[in-house]
């Protein structure tokens, strides 16, 4: 029997598939751009540079020093060239970092803004925007967050190397997972929590084996899609809270952590979500979802322990701190020796105790 529930379905307009790109100037049109900010990271020059080419004289050039985390610095530097270029619209390619710039572009101004996502961080599908200032990091949510219109091109994901396929991707699936369990959880996500999962899953290992493999590379944008409508409908919890405290506050990159993080966060809400754990484990193929995570991590080449990835063994506790302060919520509670633990063992890389 299917209780009642609350379902708010994402207004963004989905193009997919491969050769999209060729939808860039007719989107931006579409939307009212005349002079639109073309934004990536430091890394994606080229790409940028293309799109700015397909928009013509719709470019009103690019900006190409978005960062991890959204610093608060960075966005007021974009934003004097939003005012000197009488921007009306912003076209973010990249991942997380740059779809972060581009909301918080957003968020300041009601520009509407076109995403090209190149990795499956599926924060495009979402109107949460997360931006660090002083080694903090937190989060707001608007609807001028979340992007008019998203083009996911196959084709600009098909040099992703493994590892960095990797971490995308089980950064996507985090995103589902706590869907699955989510206070304001209903059964639409949950149908599209599993079904991203079990893209990602089963796409991800024939990655690793040929990163030329297209059908693969099609399953796992189609999962990371799905992965981010959960994450754009549904309450956060735990997991994303301990991401958010650890990046921020140490400067760890934001879908490594996510990956080193997701199999301990969830052994140490599974107690208390034996359905969602049910659910996760036939989208898995698995009885044990957080090691098998683990697994899938080491088998995509991924870092696996914070330690690597550049946490001091003596943050520990000023995490768990943080972490207290401003809780989540969570439907296991909340103590520290047991957010403790989760973060030593996740800083240490150990592999979930089934």
């Amino acid at each position: 029997m299917i209780e009642p529930f609350v379902y708010q379905g994402s207004p963004a307009r989905v193009i997919f598939g491969s050769g999209t790109k060729s939808h860039v100037a007719k989107e931006a049109e579409r939307l009212g751009m005349e002079r639109a900010l073309v934004l990536s990271t430091p890394q994606q020059v080229e790409m940028a540079e293309e799109i700015a080419g397909l928009l013509g004289d719709a470019s009103a050039g690019v900006y190409t020093r978005a960062a991890m985390h959204t610093p608060v610095e960075v966005t007021a530097d974009a934003m004097a060239l939003v005012k000197d270029k009488a921007v009306d619209g912003v076209v973010s390619i990249g991942g997380g970092s740059t779809t972060g710039l581009g909301k918080a572009i957003a968020y300041r101004t009601d520009l509407p803004q076109l995403v090209i996502p190149t990795t499956y961080a599926g924060s495009e599908m979402t109107n949460i925007l997360g931006q660090t200032e002083d080694g903090i990091k937190t989060t707001v949510r608007s609807p001028s967050i979340l992007p008019e219109t998203v083009i996911y091109d196959v084709d600009y994901t098909m040099g992703l190397p493994d590892w960095l396929s990797g971490i995308s991707g089980i950064n996507a699936i985090a995103h589902a997972v706590e869907a699955l369990y989510a206070h304001d959880g209903n059964p639409v996500l949950s149908t599209m929590a599993c079904e991203g999962i079990a893209a990602l899953h089963r796409s991800l290992p024939r990655i690793a084996d040929d990163m030329t493999n297209r059908e693969a590379r099609t399953d796992a944008l189609y999962g990371a899609w799905l992965c981010g409508m959960c994450l754009g409908s549904s309450s956060i919890a735990l997991h994303h809270k301990l991401c958010h405290v650890l990046g921020g506050s140490f400067d760890l990159p934001h879908a490594e952590t996510h990956t080193a993080v997701l199999p301990h966060a969830l052994a140490y809400n599974a107690p208390a979500v034996p359905t969602a754990m049910a659910s996760l484990g036939l989208a898995m193929h698995t009885t044990t979802p957080a090691a098998a995570l683990f697994d899938l991590a080491e088998r995509m080449g991924a870092k696996t322990a914070l330690k690597d990835l550049g946490m001091p063994a003596d943050g520990i506790d000023r995490a768990v701190e943080i972490t207290l302060k401003n809780p989540y919520w969570n439907p296991r509670e909340l103590e520290a020796e047991g957010i403790r633990g989760i973060i030593q063992s996740a800083w240490s890389g150990t592999r979930p105790r089934v």
